[in-house]
């Protein structure tokens, strides 16, 4: 799928599908333990991982909003054709007004940068407080090994490039009709977006859902890319039960399409909305 557009209360909203990410199923990992992840496994009966990565495009009668930015070119030709999808909307990098960042890793902010310059040159880029806290301490730095530091680099990067453009904001309603809800574990600052509309509103969730025939029927598994495997599990389990009790249609950057949360026994799965 490469684009699919719907209308939540005051905005037009277009998926852009940045690329698939492929690995191997010995990223999952689940807060029971080996034993715990042997059987939600088992049970799904796949030997890897293949997701979309996605950003989105919101438009309402003040202009352009991003939520997420893609990976650019940076994580090579497979990836970046989020730019693309954003210019066959028609829309190009000078007229989007704002980015909503759900958190800082490389496949939903590094499309901010086109090389030493900002990808997008009039736009706010707007980061949850906490988020930017956590990826501007150089104490917490310090205490992650190496290959968990790059949300510290996009951070340093995105001050460089966009300085005074820079906005943060906690929970609650930052825009008309959008509100901010904090999902941590994935990362600290890990961050949904809802896009309020009278009949179903709309949950953007950010990484929540990395493998959507899986984690639904089992919140507790995860990915080792988690920061905090039992807080993002805890996570899933609030908003999995939030969602379908509410009939929020939900989207995020690793999910396909627009969907819903359903009840299965003492569990969840998504259908296509």
């Amino acid at each position: 799928m490469n684009q699919s557009s719907r209308r939540f209360g005051r905005y037009d909203i277009t998926i852009l599908h940045d690329g698939v990410f492929q690995a191997p199923a010995d990223v999952l990992i689940h807060a029971g333990g080996d034993e715990a992840r042997k059987r939600a496994l088992a049970g799904w009966s796949k030997s890897a991982i293949s997701v979309d990565v996605n950003c989105f495009l919101l438009r309402d009668d003040t202009g352009i909003t991003l939520v997420d930015a893609g990976t650019g070119p940076s994580w090579g030709d497979a990836f970046g054709h989020a730019r693309a999808a954003l210019t066959a909307a028609g829309v190009t990098p000078d007229q989007v007004q704002r980015i909503l960042i759900s958190h800082l890793h490389g496949d939903h902010a590094l499309g901010l940068f086109d090389g030493e310059t900002p990808y997008f040159p009039q736009a706010e880029i707007w980061v949850p407080q906490v988020e930017l806290a956590f990826f501007t301490d150089e104490q917490a730095r310090e205490a992650l090994p190496a290959s968990r530091r790059s949300g510290f680099v996009i951070a340093a990067k995105l001050q460089s490039l966009y300085g005074g453009r820079i906005r943060s904001f906690g929970e609650g309603e930052i825009l008309p009709g959008i509100a901010a809800r904090s999902l941590p574990g994935h990362t600290p600052g890990h961050t949904g977006f809802i896009v309020q509309d009278a009949q179903h509103s709309l949950l953007l969730w950010g990484d929540l859902v990395h493998v959507e025939d899986l984690q639904p029927g089992d919140p507790d598994v995860g990915l080792v890319y988690d920061l905090d495997p039992a807080a993002a599990a805890r996570s899933r389990h609030i908003i999995l039960k939030e969602a379908a009790r509410d009939g929020w249609i939900v989207s995020g950057g690793h999910i396909t399409g627009f969907q819903r949360v359903e009840v299965v026994a003492d569990s969840y799965r998504l259908v296509p909305a």
